[in-house]
């Protein structure tokens, strides 16, 4: 039986025992709680009649490795706002499946979900800096994730980490090998660079088999705010986003309201790092950012068509 799916036995046992306790702990709530599941299209975009979708065996996976010890207390605390379980089963997960995450960050925060998830049955790929990038952020960053790697083989030992970034790392993987790419908070860094994002998702879809699927997640816009094709606040509008993605051949296939914060106005002086988790201003005005949470995000399924 496989790690993960054992680890969701195990899960499930435990779970049982504890719903037989006189008096049984009560969860702490949410940041953010997350809207229910639901998918929704552009005006004039219609829905495929089939897309793809997790099995039950994937999310009872899913939901211990989330509940796993491999992962940061830090991390754990931000499944309010980031909503892990929701998004992935919104991207249709499969624990069989060849993911490629692009640019997981020093911290891997989806890599200690992913990693364990598609260990037995699937595979996971990382994609990060170009090694051949010299400066210090994207060294320091490349080192970190290998650390992080490194020091818990028995969850990490069969990742595979390879270079994504333009202009001199644009083929991480053989051509349409991929069942699914997912990428989360990075196209506004891509778009702040000259020709960085059509870089970036045409190499994302070579990487795609045809019908594999591209999940995103941004900090979203005021869609009533004059649109900033550099995103120098951090926030994409999510229109812009949606149409540069089609003309990289991507088909549009859904957004989803679950990684939505109506708290966030969009207008801070410092963009979206004003906000938790970096807290640009430090103790200045913390708590009210505190209250109002982590960035308004929206959330988007693309499939590469089938021939």
């Amino acid at each position: 039986m496989s790690i993960s799916r054992t680890i969701a036995t195990a899960f499930a046992v435990a779970t049982l025992s504890v719903a037989g306790c006189a008096t049984p702990p009560q969860p702490a709530p949410a940041p953010t709680p997350a809207p229910a599941l639901s998918t929704s299209t552009a005006p004039s975009k219609a829905r495929p009649a089939s897309l793809p979708s997790s099995d039950a065996g994937t999310l009872a996976a899913l939901d211990a490795v989330l509940a796993g010890p491999q992962r940061s207390e830090a991390n754990r605390a931000r499944d309010g706002y980031r909503h892990p379980r929701q998004t992935l089963e919104f991207f249709g997960i499969r624990d069989t499946q060849t993911v490629l995450e692009v640019w997981p960050g020093s911290g891997g925060w989806y890599s200690e979900i992913l990693a364990p998830l598609l260990r037995d049955h699937g595979r996971y790929i990382a994609a990060g800096y170009d090694p051949a990038n010299d400066s210090k952020f994207a060294q320091d960053t490349i080192h970190a994730y290998r650390a992080k790697l490194d020091a818990a083989p028995a969850t990490y030992d069969r990742v595979t980490v390879v270079a994504l970034q333009n202009p001199g790392a644009l083929a991480p993987v053989p051509p349409e090998s991929v069942d699914l790419v997912v990428t989360f908070r990075n196209l506004h860094n891509w778009l702040a660079k000259d020709g960085a994002a059509p870089a970036m998702l045409s190499a994302m879809y070579a990487a795609l088999k045809p019908g594999g699927v591209l999940g995103l997640v941004d900090h979203r816009a005021d869609p009533a705010a004059p649109v900033d094709a550099r995103a120098k606040l951090g926030y994409v509008n999510e229109q812009y986003a949606i149409d540069l993605i089609e003309q990289a051949g991507f088909e549009f296939i859904g957004s989803s309201e679950v990684n939505a914060n109506p708290k966030d106005t969009h207008d801070w002086d410092q963009g979206v790092w004003t906000l938790p988790p970096t807290y640009r201003l430090g103790d200045k005005d913390r708590e009210r950012y505190a209250a109002i949470g982590e960035s308004d995000r929206f959330t988007l399924r693309f499939r590469k068509p089938r021939r």
